[in-house]
């Protein structure tokens, strides 16, 4: 499958792979928000996937697959390149790439599938790695409904597992990440962790009430009240400076 953003750029891939034993071109798409669909509808062995796409970039499609192809990254910007090779991309091609360094990047995919290499756990890792120093955004997926909500719209994330609930004004949102994932990736003079099932933004707070000895709970502008363990309150003093 091929998700590109330029259809020049569909149609060139398309011209590199005619012809070539063992590979078909099923579907094709120029912006992620589809080919979250796509893919999952028509669970590809193997996807060409630009990341600077409109609406969602190719990382955060990533994200929201249940079917987990193998990914070759097609790409005019090298800065993520190292980042994906990290988290085990199958390749990735700068443009402009010729005919023949895709289709050595096709023969490493095709060896990997013989040799049935876990792309499922290889796709998790690579939907980690984010582009940029911290989220200014995440991509939610609620049946058919693919949302974007601003780290600013976060007023706290609650733990569930290996998933989370993100707290907003409109509503919760479920995400198949885990509290970990989130500490590392907001940025922390905006978020804290208060305790290892809360993840609250700052400017949310209203008040860190005592309600026995050692015990805290943080109370935000809506009234709704957090517990805070030892550790997290020792980060609200660090963050708040009080």
């Amino acid at each position: 499958m091929i998700i590109e953003d330029e259809e020049l750029a569909r149609d060139l891939l398309k011209s590199y792979l005619k012809g070539y034993p063992g590979i078909h071109v099923i579907g094709e798409c120029g912006n992620g928000f589809e080919g979250v669909q796509m893919i999952n509808d028509l669970r590809p062995d193997l996807v060409l996937l630009d990341i600077q796409m409109p609406k969602i970039t190719g990382f955060e499609m990533l994200q929201l697959l249940e079917h987990k192809p193998e990914i070759i990254f097609t790409t005019a910007y090298d800065q993520f390149a190292l980042k994906a090779f990290e988290y085990n991309a199958a390749d990735y091609l700068l443009k402009p790439f010729s005919r023949e360094r895709l289709l050595a990047a096709i023969a490493k995919v095709s060896r990997r599938i013989a040799g049935k290499e876990n792309a499922a756990e290889r796709l998790d890792r690579l939907s980690e790695f984010l582009p940029g120093e911290f989220l200014d955004r995440v991509v939610v997926k609620d049946r058919h409904k693919i949302s974007i909500i601003m780290a600013g719209q976060i007023r706290y994330i609650e733990s569930l597992d290996d998933y989370v609930f993100i707290y907003t004004d409109t509503g919760r949102h479920m995400k198949q990440k885990t509290m970990k994932y989130f500490e590392t990736n907001l940025s922390p003079r905006d978020f804290i962790r208060i305790h290892r099932s809360y993840i609250v933004n700052v400017t949310q707070i209203a008040e860190i009430q005592q309600y026995e000895k050692d015990s805290y709970v943080v109370v935000l502008k809506d009234r709704t009240k957090l517990k805070v363990s030892k550790s997290g309150y020792k980060n609200l003093k660090e963050v708040l400076s009080f």
